[in-house]
């Protein structure tokens, strides 16, 4: 049996090692980039140097967990109740550009529920944390998220995916929608730091489409341990979220549904 808290000093120490990789490689010449899933899907050498730096670890502490991982896919089942699930640099176009707003993601299952999260910004040396029931963190600050109760008040986030020049669900038509309703919007471009910035209030609300489980992970945990809620848009693509605390997130899906 595992002490949640000795792992949790594991993954921090890790997110360190890991961001200091990537910055010193940031705006590298020569950076070696290539898509994956469409043009617009990238992954350069950081992500899968970064990637490797996490499988080795997870691997050398603690042998016998299962790991998924965004570039290496995930390892054979092994009967383990732990699963770690990882985004070693979400926000890969941003860092190919020499953007410096992308994040590390790690969370950590047992038996299918994420007991620990870390989301891990290198350049602004921001760590966001949460374990299970024990309520959310920055820079061991707490955080919990805003309470505003009107559209028209919040500071809302969105993304779109990947395949957005080729399937019409693409978010477009509702970004549209939300964009005279909402006080703004942004578009950073991580997922994983949307969420961050939901549970520490930064964000009232943040809603996205066709998501993958290692850009979500850790952020629904620190939404959820910062008194959020989290809703799953069953019959849209992939993983489709959307964040904010109990009142805002309703909003945003009955607005969602509305729209079809």
């Amino acid at each position: 049996m595992i002490v949640l808290h000795e792992v949790l000093n594991d993954v921090k120490h890790w997110v360190k090692e890991v961001g200091q990789i990537q910055r010193e490689n940031l705006g590298k010449e020569n950076l070696l980039v290539q898509t994956k899933s469409t043009e617009y899907d990238l992954v350069t050498e950081i992500d899968k140097r970064s990637e490797e730096y996490f499988l080795q670890a997870i691997q050398k502490e603690y042998p016998n967990h299962c790991i998924l991982s965004e570039e290496a896919g995930e390892c054979q089942n092994n009967g383990s109740d732990y699963r770690w699930i990882i985004d070693p640099l979400d926000g890969t176009t941003n860092y190919a550009q020499g953007l410096p707003i992308f994040s590390i993601s790690v969370a950590l299952q047992q038996k299918g529920e994420t007991v620990l999260g870390v989301v891990y910004l290198p350049v602004m040396n921001l760590l966001f944390e949460a374990v299970r029931g024990q309520n959310a963190y920055v820079n061991g600050r707490k955080i919990t998220v805003a309470r505003k109760n009107n559209l028209n008040q919040c500071l809302l986030a969105t993304g779109f995916p990947y395949d957005q020049a080729i399937n019409k669900d693409n978010n477009i038509n509702y970004f549209s929608h939300f964009v005279p309703k909402a006080r703004g919007i942004r578009r950073l471009g991580s997922a994983a730091y949307d969420l961050a910035n939901v549970a520490a209030g930064i964000f009232d609300g943040y809603w996205e489409l066709n998501l993958s489980i290692w850009d979500v992970a850790a952020g629904i945990l620190l939404v959820e341990e910062a008194g959020g809620t989290v809703i799953l848009m069953e019959n849209k693509r992939g993983i489709s979220i959307i964040a904010g605390n109990d009142l805002i997130s309703e909003i945003i899906h009955k607005e969602i549904l509305s729209l079809g």
